[in-house]
């Protein structure tokens, strides 16, 4: 920590660091605000005489913490904070850059409220630093998204209406396990009672959301992350297997976790999975793929290799 804070600013401090640790002691406040034990104890004191009811407790659970419901100052952000936190928004919403966006202008707001040293900075970065859109992101409605992570935290099924990529619309429950964000994408994993299977669906093509009074159990040990990345390739309307004459360890890396399951087949591998695009699964991910490989399975896939490879074939025709 810089040494050459006000104490005012190093009591502020203290309060940040007793409301997301409660329980630190005096030798871990003195480290985090770098002074020492007795000085750290001193701060403990200015902030009761300020009137913030700060508890302490003997023992090996004991420590300071704030009393519960202790209303506290405004939050106040370090310049290194305030620009780490401009620069995430940006990252993950360019548009966020302009204030008639809604992000922008909850953005604008905090940069408003920060003192005149480090709103400054982060204006500045608002204003000058650009993002280019990710084209495969898709931003969920933040009222369909709430309404699904009320539901995990409450762990009630939910009954959704989702619309595929192709329009199709339909109704089913599902116990919401997680919300995971990947790439840009937001996506429910869940358990479809209608498929009695897990599913992952896209958060940005859920049309509407009702809590129901049924509750629910996600497995032991869950991993929402891995979850997602195992089943992303599966439950799709279009089955798709794909055969590659090379080893499965040199042919992985290019395999993302929604094309489906690589399994080894003999001298090579063999990718199953399903998906509701086959043109897309065609184009941007198995034309990536530099092996040798043919589509064993999936007729809707074949047709779009088909109609791919007569594309370039057409590219590299003897117009004369």
């Amino acid at each position: 920590m810089p040494t050459d804070l006000s104490p005012t600013a190093r009591a502020l401090r203290a309060i940040e660091i007793l409301q997301a640790r409660p329980g630190t002691t005096a030798d871990e406040l003195g480290e985090r605000l770098g002074v020492t034990e007795r000085a750290a104890r001193r701060y403990i004191g200015i902030l009761r005489e300020a009137g913030i009811p700060v508890e302490s407790a003997r023992g090996p659970h004991g420590g300071y913490r704030l009393r519960r419901g202790t209303r506290l100052p405004p939050v106040v952000f370090t310049e290194a904070e305030a620009l780490g936190l401009v620069m995430a928004v940006l990252d993950g919403q360019p548009a966020a850059a302009d204030v008639d966006d809604l992000v922008g202008s909850a953005l604008a707001k905090v940069i408003q409220a920060l003192p005149e040293s480090v709103g400054r900075q982060a204006g500045a970065l608002r204003e000058h630093a650009s993002a280019a859109p990710d084209r495969h992101s898709a931003r969920p409605d933040p009222a369909i998204t709430s309404a699904l992570v009320a539901a995990v935290a409450a762990r009630r099924r939910v009954l959704v209406t989702y619309r595929s990529e192709s329009g199709k619309e339909w109704e089913t429950e599902v116990d919401p396990w997680a919300v995971v964000v990947r790439h840009g994408r937001w996506y429910l994993l869940c358990h479809s009672h209608r498929a009695d299977a897990v599913r992952t669906y896209r958060v940005d093509r859920i049309r509407a959301v009702q809590q129901t009074a049924y509750e629910f159990e996600p497995p032991d040990g869950l991993d929402p992350v891995a979850a997602l990345e195992e089943n992303l390739g599966t439950g799709w309307e279009f089955p798709t297997r794909v055969v590659f004459d090379a080893p499965l360890a040199e042919v992985a890396p290019w395999i993302r976790p929604p094309m489906g399951r690589l399994e080894p087949s003999g001298d090579g591998c063999v990718l199953v999975g399903s998906t509701s695009n086959p043109t897309m699964y065609a184009q941007e991910w198995l034309a990536n793929v530099p092996f040798a490989f043919r589509v064993d399975g999936g007729q809707e896939l074949r047709s779009a290799v088909a109609t791919l490879a007569t594309r370039f074939a057409a590219a590299l025709a003897d117009r004369s």
